[in-house]
């Protein structure tokens, strides 16, 4: 590089690299994979002192407090928690469409006979709970909660699999992420078909028209994103008043997202250099001190490549990749916030323990899990109807069963759904909290201590 060249790109202040040598180790923190898994137990550990403190009360005015809009004699006004629950968990949902979408078309779950092993251990893993549940809970008023212990917290489980990355191979976190995905799947079913009270046929056809409207729009190829989020918000609005929960939107219209690229590969490699060789003909001419900010043809030039790049990735990507860090750091631990603030006291912690709701989810989420996914992988195995991806064996998959029995966002989720009474709700969150801490140290001692023989070469572990 020569003296003009370092010159030119050198064009921060002194102040900017100052406040980056302090930003940037906040930077990896923020896209480390554990950092949502400790927001996540922080905010839990808030709520829950927040609740069982001299701010108990002004916690529960809080998160009760009605929010919304007021035009002329016209209202619409939602708690905290329930926009918290109804609204902004329909961006967790969204993200979750389209990590389910990119993975049947060109992820884990692609090659139907390569997954064959995970969706068996997904299927044993929502159905050994379910039935555990319902064995402790059959034929009382609490028999619907058996949805509960069926759903995996993808972002704990991962968390605990990042801390152990030199113990394990890569594909662990492959496989538990497709686990997860499938789960997910099952646990939106659920919500969909089995906890929804009552249904409205208009308001319910109506966001079946928004659906297919989406769907057109997806076929005549825009990828305008405010279109798709219009479209998004009239759903999410019919589905709301219709009866079915209104998240199931966020799953909808990740569906309709494209996944074609506007431009393919050739064409962007093309366009972009003859973009850059314009750019640096622009170089060779310009004056030194001039800065990208003055030289308006420059400025076009790279704004042209931005362009360039939107035509040739696809809407479904991208918006995931935007989606990530926000729903990891802000909408899944303000849900932990609002929804794990869970009254104890030694009453409450004598009626839990009488009752099947509690042991029910920690039966569910710590042994039905840790049988039923193990368990059905090796039958699936073992009739030759798929194989183990490379690196893992039958020891990875008992762990990261163990890893399945964290519940949590989900599982509080469909509580919330299930038991409208508030004994009943206290027992199945105290369930949940206690399974997955139970299930998160279970399955970190094993994979510790017990997978750790054959140790990965360090190109297979994950970064």
């Amino acid at each position: 590089m020569d003296k003009q060249s370092a010159h030119r790109s050198t064009v921060q202040t002194d102040l900017e690299r100052q406040f980056e040598k302090v930003i940037t180790p906040f930077q990896y923190f923020i896209k480390d994979q554990t950092t949502s898994s400790i927001l996540l137990i922080l905010c839990t550990g808030i709520a829950l002192f927040l609740a069982n403190s001299q701010f108990s009360t002004s916690y529960q005015s809080f998160i009760e407090t009605p929010l919304g809009l007021v035009v002329d004699d016209h209202s619409f006004s939602l708690s905290l928690h329930h926009w918290v629950n109804d609204a902004i968990m329909t961006l967790f949902f969204f993200l979750l469409g389209l990590e389910i979408k990119r993975e049947l078309l060109a992820g884990e779950l692609q090659d139907f006979s390569r997954t064959l092993p995970v969706i068996a251990a997904a299927i044993g893993g929502m159905l050994f709970p379910a039935l555990l549940f319902l064995l402790l809970n059959f034929g009382s008023e609490t028999e619907h909660g058996w949805g509960i212990p069926m759903a995996t917290d993808t972002a704990f489980a991962v968390g605990i699999l990042a801390l152990l990355r030199r113990q394990i191979p890569a594909s662990a976190f492959a496989f538990l992420t497709a686990l997860a995905i499938i789960d997910d799947i099952g646990a939106i079913l659920v919500i969909a078909f089995f906890y929804t009270e009552s249904i409205d046929v208009l308001y319910l056809a109506s966001g079946a028209l928004a659906f297919v409207l989406l769907l057109l729009v997806n076929l005549l190829g825009i990828r305008n994103s405010w279109i798709y989020l219009a479209g998004g918000v009239i759903l999410w609005s019919m589905l709301y008043m219709s009866g079915v929960h209104a998240t199931v939107a966020g799953i909808m219209v990740a569906f309709t997202v494209p996944a074609r690229p506007k431009r393919d590969t050739g064409w962007f490699l093309q366009k972009t250099h003859r973009l850059m060789s314009r750019f640096e003909r622009m170089e060779r001419k310009s004056d030194s001190s001039e800065n990208i900010l003055e030289n308006i043809d420059q400025h076009d030039i790279v704004e042209g490549v931005q362009v360039a790049a939107a035509k040739a990735t696809t809407p479904l990507r991208r918006w995931e990749r935007a989606l990530e860090h926000p729903v990891a750091l802000f909408v899944l631990p303000l849900f932990a916030l609002v929804n794990a603030g869970i009254p104890l006291s030694y009453n409450t912690l004598e009626y839990l323990w009488d009752g099947g709701i509690t042991s029910g989810i920690v039966l569910g989420l710590v042994v039905g899990k840790s049988i039923g996914i193990p368990l059905m992988a090796w039958i699936a195995i073992k009739f030759r109807l798929g194989r183990l991806p490379d690196g893992l064996d039958l020891r990875h998959i008992v762990g990261i069963g163990m890893l399945g029995g964290m519940g949590f966002t989900m599982s509080i989720f469909i509580a919330d759904l299930g038991f409208a009474q508030q004994d009943q709700l206290i027992a199945a969150k105290s369930g949940i909290l206690v399974a997955s801490l139970l299930a998160g140290i279970m399955g970190w001692l094993w994979l510790r201590f017990c997978c750790n023989s054959d140790m990965p070469s360090k190109t297979n572990r994950p970064q």
